[in-house]
């Protein structure tokens, strides 16, 4: 998968991230480790986290949810953008890739802000709202399996606060939403998603075309 936002060539690309994302070595290693274990990349670009870091900072978020944490670039970057008594829980299902992300959590010394919980992510989210914490998040941030990107958005959107704001990653699908052609399951799911988030009143949403689409939805 591509590491920069989709639609763009190389020399404009480069260009954006010469005037808008800083240099982060430890995308890089991060990036390189990741396709040296898994033979593929799936980390956010570094455009995408530049304006995740800037979105969370404006809102002065404290208290933010991950959906899919896989090798852990997306939560670095939330965990970076939090305060110091910040808190991030991160969701994923698998030790063995979520040990990467340890080890640059831990380099970047963000660790201690991050609470990885390894379960399905719809019983964690379940059991949270269970336990009396809707309406306390201030951010989500949805990456995982795509057939149950309603079901993670629904969670989210009652355990953020009003004025809180649920992201969705991949919802321009290398450009798969737009060709009727497509209706494989992921496929029809993220376009799904796409149409309820635009229709739905309890949120104003955009869709932004940075990475592979992310969809931005502010709770009202």
């Amino acid at each position: 998968m591509s590491t920069s936002s989709i639609g763009l060539s190389d020399q404009l690309h480069d260009y954006l991230l010469s005037v808008s994302a800083p240099p982060d070595p430890l995308w890089q290693k991060l990036n390189d480790d990741t396709v040296s274990a898994v033979g593929y990349n799936m980390q956010i670009s570094r455009e995408q986290a530049q304006f995740m870091t800037v979105l969370i900072k404006l809102m002065n978020a404290s208290n933010a949810i991950e959906i899919g944490t896989f090798t852990g670039y997306s939560a670095l970057t939330i965990a970076r953008a939090l305060p110091g008594n910040g808190r991030l829980m991160a969701c994923d299902v698998s030790a063995e890739w979520t040990s990467i992300a340890r080890r640059y959590w831990k380099e970047a010394n963000v660790d201690h802000k991050i609470d990885l919980k390894i379960a399905p992510a719809l019983d964690t989210l379940d059991n949270l709202i269970t336990q009396g914490q809707s309406d306390s998040f201030d951010f989500a941030f949805i990456d995982a399996d795509k057939s149950n990107y309603l079901n993670y958005y629904e969670r989210c959107l009652t355990l953020i606060r009003p004025g809180g704001v649920v992201c969705v990653d991949n919802t321009l699908w290398g450009g798969s939403v737009a060709n009727p052609d497509k209706t494989d399951a992921d496929t029809t799911a993220i376009r799904n998603l796409n149409k309820i988030m635009f229709e739905d009143e309890r949120v104003e949403s955009s869709l932004i075309p940075i990475g592979d689409g992310l969809h931005m939805g502010l709770k009202k």
